[in-house]
């Protein structure tokens, strides 16, 4: 680790945490509106442009086949993200993964229509890939600036802000691409009018600008590097660390948290092209209900957040596992009975699905973090995280083929949905019997410490 200007961690009033979580919340949002955009134009249009087959179900394979490069791609950015950031500090890591973000998003944009077959499609999986890699590069390092700036009683109300930049991304990225249908005409669209949204993230440049500028690094992070230097002791590698000491609680904590990623972008992007495809429902009417019900999240996230500061982080995230398995099939149903002349099922399955997401939403940053000590944090929260999203990604195409074309087979999608929630509450469950840390305020314990700074043995969590 190197050193910072002020090694000393200052108590933080209000404005230092509230700055850190807004600064996360903003990062977040861009880089998801980026991420998300291009999932969106997955859905809506590159199946009927660079990868139209003549056939709907194999083209949109194709193209959802490029959403999960970015997936693929995220524990990739996770793993370089969490060496980097264990060892240089949280801020410059979130700057870099912001810029990385800007420049290949604006990219996607100017892909040119070719003859070539292969072109468009090759250079779409090598900026989707920087996508994956910016993606999982920032994810740990908002969560960290919000969490570990934060009063230890408040972390996870704090820390939720860094979760607010999903719902906030999405609902940028569906404003932008209803205001792009809204104004050109459908063969306009699929020319050129989709390509704007792209070209918007341009503004993502001077926010990071802004960042580096203004941000402190974090309390913790100043307070392990202090040790660190005082001890002179040479750091190891973080991440192969994490990984060798425990490795167990890396999985638990992903397949804990993949329910609620398969639940999401099977409901923001596989829904959207079920929906447009097969049941004939417009492009506004679709994106305006995901537009809602990400506004909907925006109040529920901190407030879930919040609710684990006093009831834990494991009863928070467990009761939204348990509400998304319980709607799971009741909503593949309603989206199915949806129609032209009849969308309100379609809206009412993504509100209450959107109210049961927020659960696992509001909490997951804080449950992940607190797995870890903060000389590992990094590697460890955001690898475990990371593998979770790449069963995600792979959701839509999962949906496409559990369809197979045939709209009456949506029932299928929801039991998948429910499946996934068991194997979900089963590793949560052993997360809180072994891993007492991450509730540890709802036991009545003080936050501890930062203790003497090993950099060979590193214990995970605090075992029961």
């Amino acid at each position: 680790m190197t050193s910072t200007t002020d090694s000393t961690p200052r108590p933080g009033g209000r404005s230092g945490p509230m700055r850190a979580s807004i600064a996360a919340a903003v990062a977040t949002s861009l880089e998801w509106y980026d991420f998300f955009i291009y999932a969106t134009a997955a859905a809506l249009v590159f199946n009927v442009t660079f990868f139209n087959t003549g056939n709907e179900v194999v083209s949109a394979l194709n193209s959802f086949a490029t959403v999960a490069v970015g997936f693929i791609a995220r524990p990739v950015g996770g793993v370089l993200a969490g060496q980097l950031g264990d060892r240089y500090g949280r801020k410059p890591v979130l700057v870099g993964a912001v810029v990385l973000m800007a420049v290949a998003t604006t990219l996607i944009g100017l892909v040119p229509n070719t003859q070539v077959v292969w072109l468009a499609p090759a250079a779409l999986v090598v900026l989707r890939l920087m996508q994956g890699l910016a993606v999982g590069a920032q994810w740990g390092g908002a969560v960290l600036i919000a969490t570990e700036s934060a009063p230890a009683h408040r972390r996870g109300f704090y820390g939720s802000f860094a979760q607010l930049g999903v719902p906030i991304g999405v609902v940028l990225g569906n404003v932008a691409f209803l205001i792009a249908t809204g104004i050109a005409s459908s063969e306009t669209f699929l020319s050129w009018g989709w390509r704007v949204p792209f070209w918007i993230s341009l503004v993502m440049l001077p926010i990071a600008f802004v960042i580096h500028r203004f941000l402190e690094e974090t309390p913790e992070f100043k307070a392990v590097n202090a040790k660190l230097e005082a001890s002179k002791s040479v750091p190891r590698s973080p991440i192969l660390q994490v990984i060798r000491k425990n490795p167990g609680v890396i999985l638990l904590a992903a397949a804990a948290n993949a329910p609620g990623i398969v639940f999401f972008y099977t409901m923001i992007t596989g829904s959207v092209l079920f929906v447009t495809s097969y049941l004939g429902i417009s492009r506004s009417a679709v994106l305006g209900f995901i537009l809602l019900g990400c506004l909907l999240m925006l109040p529920l996230v901190p407030l879930f957040g919040r609710l684990s500061d006093t009831y834990g982080r494991t009863v928070i995230f467990g009761i939204g596992t348990i509400a998304m398995g319980l709607w799971a099939i009741p909503m593949w149903l309603l989206i199915r009975s949806s129609g032209p002349d009849n969308v309100w099922p379609f809206a009412l399955a993504v509100i209450v699905g959107v109210i049961a997401m927020s659960m696992q939403t509001g909490t997951q940053g804080q449950l992940f973090a607190e797995l870890f000590p903060p000389e590992v944090r990094f590697s460890g929260a955001s690898l475990g995280y990371q593998i979770s999203a790449i069963i995600g990604g792979f959701a839509p195409m999962v949906m496409v083929a559990l369809i197979n074309g045939n709209p009456d087979n949506a029932w299928r999608v929801g039991v998948a949905l429910a499946a996934t929630t068991v194997v979900g509450l089963i590793c949560l469950g052993i997360i809180r019997r072994r891993y007492s840390s991450v509730d540890h305020f709802v036991t009545g314990r003080d936050e501890p410490e930062v203790g003497p700074v090993d950099t060979d043995a590193v214990v995970v969590g605090e075992q029961r």
